[in-house]
């Protein structure tokens, strides 16, 4: 037996820069690593012990497929006081983290050669879930000069009779982008004149710190699909919990799909995520400073280094940094830094050829003294 006998599509496997950058990282010894979103800050005690004492009053068997009564309920209280939006349950499932969510969407509205936008640099796996899903990525470039906001022209060039759907992803992963409520205003008229989804991948909602925040929904209620989760904000990475929010028909197709593939996400998970929700407002905000001043920091380093330049960072936890004064595409200059200086971060082209060469994305998950030594190191470098 060999690969010959595994699926076509996988005998020929394109490049996985993000995963050849985690094995990086785990087989380098002593090195920093600035390359992955998982925040270095443990889960606030809070949550975990909200959890525990559930689990040890009997939290352990399954919940119903979309999730906990009281876990639906929460997120639709959660939606409703945070941005004013009103969810029935039916609209809601819990998930196994929000790559999960977009899984299920993928797979509930692509039929083989469908197109769906992808406004580029993206997170790599949009691509790669839209390909498994038969459909086709379109990518829309957006420009630092821009601040990478998406120009709408750019968008209306892209679509064609056999556009299915746009992926939006503002606190954007990997560049830090905030789309404007103006931007999202245009998309949204965009899509329901063109009677497209949105498929609103809002995971770093809590971290918009120049520009306010809109969710998608408020703006193009029937049109659009939300994922997100508690990953990121409360810090619950390893929980593997996000959600969906999606009409409630594509939401029972979703289910449906989710029969048979993981059922329903952890009722662990769920316990936590329920006081992490009811508890937004004084578990987030500590969170979501200690990314600001990091970026801060971060920005004020680079600065400092004639090779390296950064546009101030509007969201997320992510600085895309130019490398372009280095002389070296991305993927070169990360293996010589990590040769040269021991520290790691995720080549631009990862998120796209089109753009994504001359940068570099570094993850603010480290502490401050952390980040002061790779720069420090950094500052070293000459190119």
């Amino acid at each position: 037996m060999d690969k010959r006998k595994i699926a076509r599509r996988f005998q020929q496997p394109a490049e996985n820069l993000l995963m050849k950058i985690a094995v990086l990282a785990k087989e380098k010894e002593d090195i920093i690593d600035l390359s992955i979103g998982d925040p270095d800050l443990i889960t606030n005690p809070a949550i975990i012990e909200a959890a525990y004492e559930d689990v040890k009053k009997g939290a352990t068997n399954y919940t119903a497929p979309d999730g906990s009564k009281e876990f639906l309920t929460t997120v639709v209280d959660f939606y409703q006081k945070k941005y004013g939006l009103t969810f029935q349950l039916n609209q809601v499932r819990g998930t196994v983290g929000a790559l999960h969510a977009m899984y299920l969407v993928m797979q509930v509205l692509l039929d083989p050669g469908d197109e769906v936008i992808i406004h580029e640099p993206y997170f790599s796996p949009y691509r790669e879930q839209v390909v498994l899903s038969g459909g086709t990525p379109v990518f829309v470039p957006t420009y630092e000069e821009n601040g990478f906001q998406l120009d709408v022209a750019d968008l209306k060039a892209a679509i064609t009779d056999r556009t299915k759907a746009i992926i939006i992803n503002s606190p954007n992963n990997p560049t830090g982008a905030v789309f404007s409520e103006a931007t999202l205003k245009q998309i949204a008229e965009v899509a329901i004149e063109k009677d497209l989804f949105i498929i609103s991948d809002e995971i770093y909602e809590d971290f918009a710190f120049k520009e306010k925040f809109v969710p998608m929904a408020s703006l193009a209620p029937e049109n659009t699909i939300t994922i997100s989760g508690v990953s990121k904000g409360f810090a619950m990475t390893g929980w593997r919990l996000g959600y969906m929010v999606a009409p409630a028909y594509i939401n029972q197709i979703a289910g449906m799909i989710n029969e048979s593939i993981t059922y329903s996400a952890p009722t662990a998970s769920q316990r936590g995520g329920i006081y992490a929700l009811k508890h937004y407002e004084e578990l987030v905000p500590p969170t979501v400073a200690i990314f600001k001043e990091r970026l801060a920091y971060i920005e004020k380093r680079v600065a400092e280094i004639p090779y390296l330049s950064l546009r101030p960072v509007a969201g997320s936890m992510y600085a895309f940094i130019n490398i372009s004064k280095s002389g070296l595409d991305s993927v070169t200059f990360v293996e010589t830094v990590l040769e040269q200086s021991g520290v790691l971060f995720v080549p631009g082209k990862a998120f796209g050829e089109k753009v994504g060469d001359d940068y570099i994305r570094l993850a603010a998950t480290q502490s401050l003294e952390v980040l002061a030594e790779a720069f420090d190191r950094l500052a070293k470098l000459r190119f």
